[in-house]
């Protein structure tokens, strides 16, 4: 349980704090509760930061770690994307479901990707994407976009531009992803042609 691991997990124990904090602005309305969930956001996303530095100046990486990392950011963001996926009145903007949908249809895609090759080849070797990280980013943007709650005009304008971004950059990246999982099957001894008795099998 290295110093980083223990961060990693901290940030995953802030997360129903934050989910709960935004739950009940939704229901009050009342701006110490937005205020909170802010907070807790900003604060667990620049932990994801604090415990990836401690890992990489300490030499303190680890299997459990390269687990909850990924976890963590993946928790986190989830939450309040799909928090915000429903209407909430007068106190907050909402994500487009087809924006929702398409980040969980991506992760569910990765992850049966993920099962498969697994199961097939015997190990998985994830190769992290620029796209995936700038997808990660925008999609934290729009989250954060939301919850700022900026003049509501310009903040609807802006929130698509971030929205379409974070579509785009989601969709492709999980087609690298795919594309990298087709490329372990297809190296796999078990997937390739055999030659027996001069017949391809």
């Amino acid at each position: 349980m290295t110093t980083a691991n223990k961060i990693t997990i901290l940030r995953i124990l802030l997360i129903p704090f934050f989910v709960v904090e935004l739950i009940y602005y939704l229901q009050t309305g009342n701006e110490v509760h937005r205020l909170l969930a802010i907070l807790t956001f900003a604060v667990t996303a620049i932990l994801d930061g604090v415990d990836g530095y401690i890992a990489r100046r300490y030499n303190q990486k680890s299997e459990l770690g390269a687990i909850l990392d990924p976890l963590a950011d993946k928790m986190l963001l989830l939450s309040g994307i799909i928090t915000l996926s429903f209407s909430h009145g007068p106190y907050l903007g909402q994500i487009p479901l087809w924006l929702t949908g398409t980040i969980l249809g991506r992760d569910l895609l990765v992850l049966i990707g993920i099962a498969v090759v697994r199961f097939i080849v015997g190990k998985v070797v994830v190769h992290p994407r620029l796209m995936g990280k700038i997808a990660t980013v925008l999609q934290m943007i729009v989250v954060l976009w939301i919850l700022l709650d900026w003049d509501r005009d310009l903040n609807a304008r802006w929130l698509k531009v971030w929205t379409f971004g974070a579509a785009i950059c989601t969709g492709v990246s999980g087609l690298l992803y795919i594309w990298d999982g087709v490329k372990q099957l297809g190296s796999h001894p078990a997937s390739s042609p055999t030659v027996k008795n001069g017949a391809v099998e």
